[in-house]
Protein backbone atom coordinates (compact mmCIF):
# COMPACT_ATOMS: atom_id res chain seq x y z
CA UNK A 1 0.00 0.00 0.00
CA UNK A 2 1.31 3.44 -0.84
CA UNK A 3 0.52 6.62 1.00
CA UNK A 4 -0.21 9.97 -0.58
CA UNK A 5 2.61 12.49 -0.28
CA UNK A 6 2.19 15.31 2.22
CA UNK A 7 1.46 18.33 0.04
CA UNK A 8 1.39 20.87 2.90
CA UNK A 9 4.34 23.26 2.84
CA UNK A 10 7.19 22.63 5.23
CA UNK A 11 6.48 24.44 8.55
CA UNK A 12 9.87 26.19 8.51
CA UNK A 13 9.19 27.55 5.02
CA UNK A 14 5.77 28.84 6.14
CA UNK A 15 7.22 30.64 9.16
CA UNK A 16 10.15 32.09 7.24
CA UNK A 17 7.76 33.40 4.56
CA UNK A 18 5.62 34.94 7.31
CA UNK A 19 8.60 36.65 8.96
CA UNK A 20 9.77 38.00 5.60
CA UNK A 21 6.24 39.36 5.05
CA UNK A 22 6.31 41.07 8.46
CA UNK A 23 9.70 42.63 7.66
CA UNK A 24 8.39 43.83 4.30
CA UNK A 25 5.01 44.98 5.65
CA UNK A 26 3.36 42.58 3.18
CA UNK A 27 -0.11 42.23 4.70
CA UNK A 28 -1.45 40.14 1.82
CA UNK A 29 1.15 37.42 2.35
CA UNK A 30 0.69 37.61 6.11
CA UNK A 31 -3.05 37.05 5.61
CA UNK A 32 -2.34 33.99 3.46
CA UNK A 33 -0.07 32.46 6.09
CA UNK A 34 -1.92 33.26 9.33
CA UNK A 35 -4.95 31.07 9.91
CA UNK A 36 -8.32 32.82 10.35
CA UNK A 37 -8.67 31.11 13.75
CA UNK A 38 -5.11 31.72 14.98
CA UNK A 39 -4.41 31.91 18.71
CA UNK A 40 -1.65 34.39 19.61
CA UNK A 41 -0.15 34.42 23.11
CA UNK A 42 1.54 37.80 23.69
CA UNK A 43 3.74 37.71 26.80
CA UNK A 44 4.37 40.47 29.28
CA UNK A 45 2.37 42.79 31.47
CA UNK A 46 1.47 45.62 29.12
CA UNK A 47 -1.38 46.74 26.89
CA UNK A 48 -0.41 44.22 24.20
CA UNK A 49 -0.19 41.21 26.54
CA UNK A 50 -2.70 38.41 26.60
CA UNK A 51 -4.25 35.83 24.34
CA UNK A 52 -5.58 37.13 21.03
CA UNK A 53 -7.95 35.00 18.94
CA UNK A 54 -8.45 35.30 15.20
CA UNK A 55 -6.62 36.89 12.33
CA UNK A 56 -8.37 40.24 12.80
CA UNK A 57 -7.30 40.46 16.44
CA UNK A 58 -3.70 39.60 15.53
CA UNK A 59 -3.59 42.22 12.78
CA UNK A 60 -5.04 44.71 15.25
CA UNK A 61 -2.31 43.81 17.74
CA UNK A 62 0.46 44.25 15.17
CA UNK A 63 -1.08 47.52 13.99
CA UNK A 64 -1.21 48.81 17.57
CA UNK A 65 2.49 47.96 18.01
CA UNK A 66 3.36 49.84 14.83
CA UNK A 67 1.28 52.81 15.98
CA UNK A 68 2.82 52.81 19.48
CA UNK A 69 6.28 52.97 17.93
CA UNK A 70 5.35 55.75 15.48
CA UNK A 71 5.83 53.36 12.55
CA UNK A 72 9.36 52.34 13.57
CA UNK A 73 8.46 48.81 14.75
CA UNK A 74 10.83 46.23 13.24
CA UNK A 75 11.17 42.48 13.60
CA UNK A 76 14.54 40.96 12.77
CA UNK A 77 15.39 37.25 12.68
CA UNK A 78 18.64 36.79 14.61
CA UNK A 79 19.38 33.09 14.05
CA UNK A 80 18.27 29.91 12.32
CA UNK A 81 14.78 28.48 12.62
CA UNK A 82 14.46 25.27 14.61
CA UNK A 83 11.66 22.80 13.91
CA UNK A 84 10.10 19.87 15.73
CA UNK A 85 7.09 18.50 13.88
CA UNK A 86 4.55 21.29 13.48
CA UNK A 87 6.41 23.67 15.84
CA UNK A 88 8.97 26.21 14.61
CA UNK A 89 11.07 28.33 16.97
CA UNK A 90 12.79 31.46 15.67
CA UNK A 91 15.13 33.80 17.60
CA UNK A 92 14.06 37.39 16.97
CA UNK A 93 14.78 40.99 17.87
CA UNK A 94 12.04 43.63 18.16
CA UNK A 95 12.93 47.30 17.89
CA UNK A 96 11.03 50.54 17.75
CA UNK A 97 10.93 54.02 19.22
CA UNK A 98 8.70 56.98 19.83
CA UNK A 99 10.33 60.19 20.92
CA UNK A 100 12.90 59.41 23.62
CA UNK A 101 11.35 55.99 24.39
CA UNK A 102 13.25 53.12 22.78
CA UNK A 103 12.33 49.44 22.61
CA UNK A 104 15.02 46.86 21.87
CA UNK A 105 14.06 43.33 22.88
CA UNK A 106 15.23 39.87 21.95
CA UNK A 107 13.16 36.74 22.23
CA UNK A 108 12.19 33.40 20.79
CA UNK A 109 8.94 33.17 18.85
CA UNK A 110 7.30 29.75 18.69
CA UNK A 111 4.85 29.05 15.86
CA UNK A 112 2.53 26.09 15.31
CA UNK A 113 1.89 25.38 11.61
CA UNK A 114 -1.09 23.29 10.52
CA UNK A 115 -1.81 22.53 6.86
CA UNK A 116 0.48 25.33 5.67
CA UNK A 117 -0.90 28.07 7.94
CA UNK A 118 0.22 29.49 11.27
CA UNK A 119 -2.40 28.44 13.82
CA UNK A 120 -0.75 29.42 17.11
CA UNK A 121 2.05 31.71 18.23
CA UNK A 122 3.81 32.05 21.59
Amino acid sequence: MTTAPNLAPDPVTVVERYLAAVAGNDMATMAQLIDQDVTWHQPGANRFSGVHHGQGAVFGLIGAMVEATAGTFRLEVTGPSLANGDLVAVPVRFTGSQGAAVMDLTGLDLHRVTDGRITEVW
